[in-house]
């Protein structure tokens, strides 16, 4: 076993894991986050930061914006979680995944700290990616909040701009069980006098902004205000939207992420953009268009709405929430198939009556279990989706699930790997290994 591999062994294994273990590992505070980032001598103030919330589409936006960032010649840090096939893909400069080198140095340096602090799995991540982008000396990072917005680690930066993407129903157990609460925690990371980006418009929850932003006394907008996009139509390549502003200037623009959910993201990037130019950033037209076309090569972004093969014609989406599972179904149905082959997987906490009741009966559906506690066995999810009129066979596994459906397919079909990001990363690592 190597240095890096038993580096992340112990950060796996040692310390309460969001992804694994569920609500337990998720920390009510900011204690912890702030004793480490303390021993570290507060990174995070060492740089600039823009912090990106929201309960879809806030990975793609927080892409795009780090996408656009190094475009413009600025050295970009950029934060996410959770990775889908390599622990490193959560820390990133300029699309380079951070070394492990780095990983093996930093948990040997503070493993004292570690053991005293008994942080989570994220929080460590989080003081992690502060200090490598410190060290790093970056222009910029753009910090993806990791789960909420009020306690999440990420919230001690001081950042130049907030943007919250949109709020949907996702974590109710520990994010509350309305809109405008979910919205109350999302908004949490609104600071004082610091300019906020809301990217989508909602009728449940704008007061809930607009109440602390005015309480912050921070400037705000809703990017639904400032530009309209529109799709004009999506091929192998792009996905092409139009944004007009509020002066009827309208530009085309082609993004490589072609999931219809991106023409609402845009906006929010786009008045992002707005918002950076007036602090002092430059970043050209060209930059924004070049950045938009390149994003997955110059961020290395998956599981958006991604084709992984066109025969068998294989698509997955990492969408695992009532408005992701809306956003699946209407790419669906811009797609040309006559067969749906639909490999799916849950999370025991999830809460499946925001799912299940939207997903497509005419599909054949193949039932599996991502290799974690936290996930859902196959069976109990086949027999709760039966309730609602969806029919398949259950399989001990997502390699197991997705055979299947390959050995089903027949030209002309489509197969969809969805449902949790913990199944598009078990698709995404076989695919990668064959």
């Amino acid at each position: 076993m190597n240095a890096y591999n038993e580096a992340i062994e112990y950060l796996y294994t040692r310390l309460p894991m969001f992804t694994r273990d569920g609500a337990s590992a998720f920390k009510k505070d900011l204690d912890n986050t702030i004793k480490l980032c303390a021993a570290l001598d507060n990174p995070q103030r060492k740089f600039k930061t823009l912090h990106i919330a929201g309960t879809n589409g806030k990975g793609s936006t927080s892409h795009m914006l780090a996408a656009i960032l190094a475009e413009a010649g600025y050295k970009t840090g950029l934060y996410t979680s959770p990775h889908l096939l390599d622990f490193r893909e959560r820390i990133r400069v300029n699309g380079q995944l951070c070394e492990k080198e780095f990983i093996v140095g930093f948990v040997n340096t503070h493993r004292e700290l570690i053991e005293e602090v008994s942080p989570s799995f994220f929080e460590i991540t989080v003081a992690m990616a502060f200090d490598y982008f410190e060290k790093n000396k970056v222009d910029i990072a753009v910090i993806e909040v990791g789960l909420g917005g009020r306690l999440d680690s990420t919230n001690i930066i001081q950042p130049l701009l907030s943007v919250i993407t949109n709020i949907g129903f996702d974590h109710m157990n520990l994010l509350g069980n309305t809109l405008a609460e979910i919205a109350a925690e999302k908004a949490g990371i609104i600071k004082r006098n610091t300019p906020v980006v809301i990217s989508e418009y909602a009728e449940e929850t704008a007061a809930v902004f607009l109440d602390k932003a005015a309480i912050e006394h921070a400037p705000i907008q809703f990017a639904s205000d400032n530009y309209e996009t529109k799709m004009l139509g999506v091929d192998q390549d792009y996905l092409t939207v139009q944004a007009r502003d509020t002066a009827g200037h309208s530009a085309d623009y082609q993004l490589d992420l072609k999931g219809s959910y991106q023409v609402k993201n845009l906006a929010g990037v786009l008045l992002a953009v707005d918002e950076l130019r007036q602090q002092g950033f430059e970043i050209s037209d060209q930059h924004v268009h070049q950045a938009l076309k390149n994003v997955q090569a110059t961020t290395g972004i998956q599981g958006r709405w991604q084709q992984l093969s066109k025969d068998p014609f294989i698509i997955c989406d990492t969408g695992h929430n009532e408005d992701g599972i809306h956003e699946v179904l209407k790419n669906l149905a811009t797609t040309a198939y006559d067969k749906l082959h639909f490999v799916i997987g849950a999370m025991r906490d999830k809460d499946l009556s925001h799912m299940l009741p939207y997903l497509p009966k005419d599909a054949t559906y193949y039932f599996s279990a991502p290799d974690m506690p936290r996930a859902m066995p196959s069976e109990e999810l086949r027999k709760e989706a039966m309730e609602f009129g969806l029919t398949g066979l259950d399989y001990a596994s997502v390699g197991a699930a997705f055979d299947a459906a390959k050995e089903a397919y027949q030209q002309g079909n489509l197969i969809f790997v969805g449902g949790s990001n913990f199944v598009v990363a078990e698709v995404l690592a076989r695919l990668t290994q064959e």
